[in-house]
Parts: structure tokens; C-alpha cells; sequence
């Protein structure tokens, strides 16, 4: 089996591309509206209640807004660039695409793994000397995250653009 185009390959791309773009949207906007209005702060200094248990799928928890489709983001993305591949108009968006997504995996599994748990998941929120470093490193790295959905929106935005006018 070749590299050629195919209806079928070519069919496969945009609709791998549909879900990358529809996710990553998702994505962008979410971690854009959580820096906006410092959600790491108000989650990481709230005190554990019955109805607000700290938890990442607590009540307040964004992780109830990601976990649908934030783990449909990278896999969609580097999907469309093996589907994509055969198309030399397209591969390198898909290529940028497919970087920018699995950049931003890796920062949001840092972010899941050795962040979150010691600012938002501890039965009591940290002391503020103790939470102030995490919450700027945490705000760092989530500058990462949101660059690289950014430029995975972005490529993904003109990979179907092109694939659209080449039609």
C-alpha cells in the first residue's frame, strides 16, 4: 500500500481533522478561561466541604469540563498526520499540528501528574508560602499548554483550508 491519495484516506484526514479541530478549540478555550479568571487560585485555596470535596472531578474541578475531550486532542491531531501524510501541501500544517498536540499533552501530563495533585487534591489547600511557587510554576507551564494548542488550532485551521481549496 502506498502513499497515494485515496477517497478513503483522504476522507479519514478530514474527519480526524474535524475532531482535532472541535477538541482543540475546546481545549484552547478552556485553559484561556482558566487563566483569565485564575481558576488554580480559587480551586488550590478552597477549603474541602461535602459539596466541594477536593477532588479532580469535585464540584468547581475543571477536570469535569477537560476529561470528554482533552484525551481525543493529540491522538486526533497525529491521526490526521498519518492519514495526511501522503499530501505534500498539507504535511507540514499537519506536521505543526501534530507537535503543537502532543507539546501540549506532554505539559498537561506534567501539569496532571506532578502539579494538580499537591495544589488541588490535598485534603487541606497548602499553606500560601508553600502553594505561591507551585500556582507559578503551574501558570508556566500552563503558558506552554495554551502556545501549543494555539499553534495545533492554528495548523489544523490551514491544513483544512488548503485541503478545502485544493479540491
Amino acid at each position: 500500500m502506498g502513499l497515494t491519495s485515496s477517497p478513503r484516506r483522504d476522507l479519514l484526514t478530514d474527519r480526524l481533522l474535524d475532531v482535532a479541530e472541535f477538541s482543540h478549540a475546546h481545549w484552547f478555550f478552556g485553559n484561556l478561561y482558566e487563566l483569565l479568571v485564575k481558576v488554580p487560585h480559587r480551586v488550590a485555596a478552597s477549603q474541602a466541604s461535602k459539596e466541594l470535596p477536593r477532588s479532580p472531578f469535585g464540584a468547581g474541578s475543571p477536570g469535569r469540563y477537560y476529561a470528554p475531550l482533552a484525551p481525543i486532542n493529540a491522538p486526533a491531531a497525529v491521526g490526521a498526520l498519518a492519514a495526511g501524510w501522503h499530501d505534500p501541501l498539507t504535511r507540514t500544517w499537519l506536521t505543526a499540528a501534530a507537535a503543537g498536540s502532543v507539546t501540549g499533552a506532554a505539559a498537561t501530563v506534567y501539569v496532571l501528574r506532578s502539579l494538580n495533585p499537591k495544589l488541588f487534591f490535598s485534603p487541606e489547600p497548602l499553606a500560601e508560602d508553600q502553594r505561591e511557587p507551585l500556582l507559578r510554576r503551574w501558570y508556566n507551564v500552563h503558558a506552554v499548554r495554551l502556545a501549543a494548542s494555539a499553534v495545533a488550532l492554528t495548523a489544523i485551521h490551514r491544513a483544512r483550508t488548503i485541503r478545502l481549496r485544493s479540491r
